[in-house]
């Protein structure tokens, strides 16, 4: 008996698909995304519904958002998911999330993100963040590195600094290439976010937050005094007590959030 579940769809370039066919692979996936009836259970992009069916088969509903319309039309006519699913066809990164959520259930979303689209994803569902219970993802494994990222390292960045302002981050598994097909010529990872019920570091203003560690992170071999010069003076940075000899990378996301709040209370 083969392992591996059968595809009758090929997988199409322009939407990056590598399909997960690795059973065991997805009942750990399925185990760690714990669906229930409790939240509203989300996937951004079911693909071939490697994940889809066994999420699908431990509820009563499952809500998706897919944006190719060949496989919107498969689920439509899928034998045991078409009652099961509702479905959203369209683009994840322009979708009001919030639109989802039900009285006393917040959501619990995942899904195998493309790579071309998953930083952008994550930081369009991080402004929906008060209303996610938790996010399980299939990444690139480098991603998940830079989401988990501690300061310091190279692979700590903007990204690791909103995802880390708005979530706990827990890396779950690795996945190999050998679990996917076609199987893609990097390593993968499933990332678990929890967005923070109180966050340890609040923002006035979340926007001047990601200008600034985007305006912070543009130079990385530079130092923080000259990414951000024209932003805070070598005075306000002894006052907020950060070093502005250091490098971006070396500055924590409690500084992050220091210094936008004091850009905020300055304008």
């Amino acid at each position: 008996m083969s392992n591996k579940v059968h595809l009758g769809h090929t997988a199409r370039k322009r939407f990056g698909q590598n399909f997960l066919t690795d059973h065991n692979v997805i009942n750990r996936i399925v185990g760690a995304i714990s669906p229930d009836n409790d939240h509203v259970m989300v996937e951004i992009g079911p693909g071939l519904a490697a994940l889809t069916e066994p999420v699908a088969n431990a509820i009563d509903k499952l809500t998706v958002v897919e944006l190719d319309k060949d496989l919107v039309a498969r689920l439509q006519e899928h034998p045991t998911l078409k009652d099961k699913l509702d479905i959203h066809q369209g683009d994840a990164l322009q979708f009001d999330f919030s639109q989802l959520v039900e009285e006393g259930r917040q959501m619990k979303v995942f899904g195998n993100l493309p790579y071309n689209i998953s930083t952008p994803l994550m930081f369009h569902l991080f402004e929906f963040a008060e209303q996610i219970e938790n996010m399980h993802f299939m990444l690139q494994k480098e991603v998940v590195l830079r989401l988990s990222a501690s300061p310091g390292t190279k692979a700590y960045g903007r990204l690791t600094v909103m995802a880390q302002y708005h979530c706990q981050v827990m890396p779950v598994l690795e996945v190999p290439p050998g679990s996917f097909t076609p199987p893609p010529k990097v390593d993968s990872a499933v990332v678990r976010l929890v967005p923070y019920k109180v966050k340890p570091w609040p923002c006035k203003d979340v926007d001047q937050l990601r200008h600034l560690t985007t305006t912070a992170f543009n130079m990385r071999r530079k130092t923080l005094r000259n990414n951000l010069k024209h932003m805070i003076s070598d005075e306000e940075f002894a006052q907020l007590g950060i070093d502005a000899t250091l490098r971006p990378e070396q500055i924590t996301v409690e500084q992050y959030v220091a210094m936008a709040n004091f850009v905020v209370d300055k304008q």
